[in-house]
């Protein structure tokens, strides 16, 4: 009996390990901006954007598209997004002291060139994000993530360059620069360390997305007038679409049942042979 519980720990332990990895640190909170509650693979629980209805647009523009570098399940977390005409913010409370990291989501799906929406990040004010690009560094249609680690001790909120009096509450503020709008698919706060979080694969992305350095999206900034960064806004959304993976080939989702009985029949063979 002792052998054939061993077996079961064994098989149920292989189960685990194939469909659940979690992040190693502990969420604080989880939005999944413009869309709908989501459990994502690493065990992390998005809770539906809390600015729906009130400020901003929500959009699904992203359905149009399968975004590199993200496994299926966790797609609507980079095809949906929260942007606005003008700055917008979340508040998150942060519990306690200790060391944290922001995790912000984003994926480009409207532009097609560099230069088309740079935006700002600032966290109660402090910018800690600047002439953020999301096409320069991933191009089209992929996933791109900003780990931003923060610590709060002693009523203080301390970043990499600065502090600040800290009350608790988290402001995290897309700023509007005049270059379009400013976006995010989706954000946590993590207690932990950069370390801690689950990095996106690379190995998913191609060369030629990398073509162009924030450096020169920059330099083309400086060429713009206040006159023409008022007027550049557009709207990045679009109607809504049915879930693009609702006929996907669901096969691939097999692997882990049949590397499961690959580990089984072995184990028993043997204990047929005692």
């Amino acid at each position: 009996m002792d052998v054939f519980r061993c077996v079961i720990i064994f098989i149920l332990s292989i189960f685990d390990a194939t469909f659940t990895s979690y992040a190693a640190g502990e969420v604080i909170d989880a939005i999944n901006a413009g869309g709908r509650a989501h459990i994502d693979d690493f065990g992390v629980h998005y809770r539906e954007d809390p600015l729906e209805g009130v400020i901003g647009i929500s959009s699904d523009y992203g359905k149009r598209f399968i975004i590199e570098r993200v496994s299926p399940s966790d797609q609507i977390l980079y095809q949906t997004e929260r942007y606005h005409t003008k700055s917008f913010e979340y508040e998150i409370t942060i519990p306690e002291e200790g060391d944290y990291v922001l995790v912000l989501k984003f994926s480009e799906v409207y532009f097609n060139a560099p230069g088309q929406k740079v935006f700002d990040v600032a966290l109660n004010d402090k910018v800690v994000i600047k002439h953020l690009d999301i096409f320069s560094l991933v191009g089209h249609g992929a996933a791109h993530d900003e780990y931003v680690p923060f610590r709060v001790q002693n009523s203080m909120l301390y970043l990499k360059s600065s502090s600040i009096h800290f009350n608790g509450k988290l402001k995290v503020r897309f700023i509007h620069i005049g270059i379009d709008n400013p976006k995010v698919n989706a954000l946590y706060v993590l207690r932990g360390t950069v370390e801690d979080v689950p990095r996106l694969n690379d190995a998913d992305i191609s060369v030629e997305k990398r073509s162009d350095s924030i450096e020169t999206v920059i330099e083309e900034m400086d060429h713009f007038s206040d006159d023409t960064l008022e007027s550049s806004e557009k709207y990045a959304s679009g109607p809504k679409l049915q879930d693009p993976y609702a006929q996907q080939d669901q096969s691939q989702y097999l692997l882990p049942f049949l590397v499961i009985l690959a580990c089984f029949f072995p184990i028993l063979y043997c204990l047929c042979q005692m």
